[in-house]
């Protein structure tokens, strides 16, 4: 289990992270995301050990991550910008990883550069960005790491290589029990493979919740009332449109509730829609604050 206690950094005069806490469970999938700025990266950067923290505290089972080299030798990461030496080739990284992490596995390595058409022995630098990743994606999972954090890990990435990586990914959280960190801005993608999700603003954490029960807190519904008829009193509507008399509301609250109380109001039309994990992100956020503006002119 990854806990995230009270975490605040500052750079100069700027707090990226406020106060911010949040729990990973084992062998889970979570999801973080947030809008540009939010944090993502800089909370990322902290749970692998490589910020300090001016205040607060992050344990892995217990343990403590900064300066921890045995606690950190059970996290592999795979930056937004993949880094590796001058002129090294994935042969070369291979050997370099091997003397770090213990579970290292030669085996794997060579079985995964069966699925990933990478040639070993070239500086990976000539590799081009979509290959970049592919070869980090080849070298974090023959470390075998109880912990894999993943930021904007599929950027790059063709459909069918994007599915081959959450593949494997899926493959080794069912069969080694593997914790998940992964930040996106796909949150299609995200919305597949994650069971929880955090959302970030500002450096902190909005909301945390298991992802089904995120989507069963809020809700979608188009319906069309009566001419004279209004809606009930006291709904939780954080957003509201209309074409015609067909009005979209997006509620919070229980689908089975708030359509048996809409009932009330005796609709000519109604339908619930689950919202995707995108519409939950940008309600969450602030609404029409926060969504696609046109320029008038």
């Amino acid at each position: 289990m990854i806990e995230v206690k009270g975490i605040t950094k500052r750079f100069g005069d700027f707090t990226a992270l406020d106060d911010l806490s949040l729990t990973v469970p084992t062998g889970a999938v979570y999801g973080l995301v947030g809008p540009n700025g939010s944090g993502k990266s800089t909370i990322i950067r902290h749970i692998t050990g490589i910020y300090r923290p001016d205040a607060g505290e992050i344990l892995i089972d217990g343990q403590p991550v900064y300066e921890n080299p045995q606690t950190k030798a059970r996290i592999a990461y795979i930056p937004d910008d993949v880094f590796y030496f001058n002129n090294a080739s994935m042969r070369e990284m291979a050997k370099f990883y091997a003397g770090i992490y213990p579970n290292f596995s030669w085996e794997r390595f060579e079985k995964l550069l069966e699925i990933f058409p990478l040639d070993p022995k070239c500086p990976i630098r000539r590799f081009s960005k979509g290959m970049q990743k592919q070869a980090a994606f080849v070298l974090c999972m023959a470390m075998q790491p109880e912990i894999m954090v993943l930021d904007e890990p599929i950027d790059g990435l063709d459909p069918v290589m994007r599915r081959q990586v959450w593949s494997l990914v899926m493959a080794d959280i069912a069969e080694r029990n593997t914790t998940v960190l992964v930040s996106s801005h796909n949150l299609r993608e995200l919305e597949d493979v994650c069971d929880h999700v955090g959302i970030l603003d500002h450096g902190k954490l909005l909301l945390e919740r298991s992802l089904s029960e995120m989507q069963e807190n809020i809700c979608k519904i188009l319906i069309a009332l009566p001419d004279g008829t209004e809606l009930p009193t006291g709904l939780d509507i954080l957003h509201k449109t209309s074409t015609g008399k067909l009005l979209t509301l997006i509620v919070r609250g229980k689908q089975e509730e708030l359509t048996d109380y809409l009932n009330l109001a005796k609709p000519l039309f109604m339908d619930a829609v689950p919202l995707t994990l995108e519409e939950i992100f940008i309600y969450e956020l602030g609404g029409v604050d926060y969504e696609v503006k046109d320029i008038i002119v």
